[in-house]
C-alpha cells in the first residue's frame, strides 16, 4: 500500500506528492523547490544544489540516508550542465554511487526549472 512521506516541502498545485513509499521503498520526484514553495530559478549549481537538498530533507523524512539511495534518473534541459552538475552531484553521494542515467530534454513542466531528479531508496525492510 502507498504512504505519503511528510517531507516539509510545500505542496503543489498539481496532482502529487513530493515523495511516497511502498513496501520499504521510496519514490520521489524533485525539483529545486524552496522552502517557502517558490522555484530556485538559479543556474544549474544552484538548481542542482537545492533539488539535492531537497532529495535528502524527503529521504531523512521517511527515516533513510542518501545511502539508502539505489536509482536516480536526472532530467536536464542542457547537455552542456551535465559537468556543473556531476561537481554537486558527487558531494551528495559516497562511491558506489546510485545507479544513474541522465536524460536531456527540451523543457520541463516548472517554469525555470532545468534539472528534475527521480530517485528511488530501500529504506528498511518490506513486508
Amino acid at each position: 500500500m502507498r504512504e505519503v512521506v511528510e517531507t516539509g516541502i510545500p505542496p503543489t498545485k498539481s496532482p502529487l506528492e513530493w515523495a511516497v513509499s511502498a513496501d520499504g521503498v521510496l519514490y520521489t520526484a524533485l525539483i529545486a523547490t524552496k522552502p517557502d514553495g517558490s522555484l530556485d530559478a538559479g543556474d544549474i549549481t544552484a538548481q542542482t544544489t537545492r533539488t539535492l537538498d531537497n532529495l535528502r530533507q524527503v529521504v531523512d523524512a521517511a527515516g533513510g540516508t542518501m545511502a539508502d539511495v539505489n536509482q536516480v534518473l536526472i532530467y536536464l534541459t542542457d547537455a552542456a550542465d551535465a559537468p556543473a552538475m556531476n561537481a554537486v552531484y558527487r558531494t551528495y553521494f559516497d562511491q558506489p554511487f546510485p545507479n544513474r542515467a541522465t536524460v536531456v530534454i527540451s523543457a520541463l513542466l516548472a517554469p525555470g526549472a532545468i534539472i528534475e531528479i527521480v530517485a528511488y531508496a530501500h529504506i528498511g525492510k518490506s513486508g
